[in-house]
């Protein structure tokens, strides 16, 4: 398939973006059909991943602004949260620095649940909307995702990944 030359909303960066926020999502949806440890081991491996594809993405500045959506309702969120919790028990909660850029900054209470809800919100709201049959639902997709990795899933990313590293350790002893 030929991309429209020069196009924001149709960069092979974006289509990969989508590739790996899919993956991220279809697991995320079946969690409660694995292991602690397969899904310790399957985020530690895709949000690096995710990471890196939504930091190639390049800011979109949408026409319409009005036609951005948000799709995922709080109940199915915390649906989601509630059966990632419980999977990752009792090694849920972590203990994480406020701004990991301040030496004094208070450090507290986090949980990798709720950091994968939030990352997974974002993912299925970009989805949704980016699939829309409209290009301003493109357009406002992309640049939601941009905004979104600057103050919401990009430092959730980072904080899960602290967690999970420590995690996949404790799980998987070397020594």
């Amino acid at each position: 398939m030929a991309l429209p030359e020069n196009d924001p909303v149709f960069t092979r960066q974006i289509l990969e973006f989508i590739t790996v926020s899919n993956e991220f999502c279809h697991f995320t949806e079946k969690a409660g059909d694995y292991t602690k440890e397969d899904i310790a081991d399957y985020y530690r491996r895709i949000l690096p991943l995710l990471y890196l594809k939504g930091s190639l993405i390049k800011t979109v500045h949408p026409s319409d602004p009005e036609a951005s959506e948000r799709f995922l309702t709080e109940d199915e969120w915390e649906s989601l949260l509630i059966v990632l919790r419980n999977k990752l028990y009792p090694d849920d909660h972590f203990w994480v620095s406020s701004n990991l850029m301040d030496e004094n900054a208070e450090i507290e209470k986090s949980s990798i649940a709720e950091c994968l809800a939030d990352i997974y919100q974002d993912m299925k709201d970009f989805l949704t909307l980016y699939q829309k049959n409209f290009y301003t639902a493109k357009e406002n997709a992309v640049a939601d995702v941009c905004q979104h990795f600057d103050n919401h899933w990009g430092p959730a990313v980072i904080k899960a990944m602290l967690a999970l590293h420590d995690l996949n350790l404790r799980l998987n002893p070397k020594f």
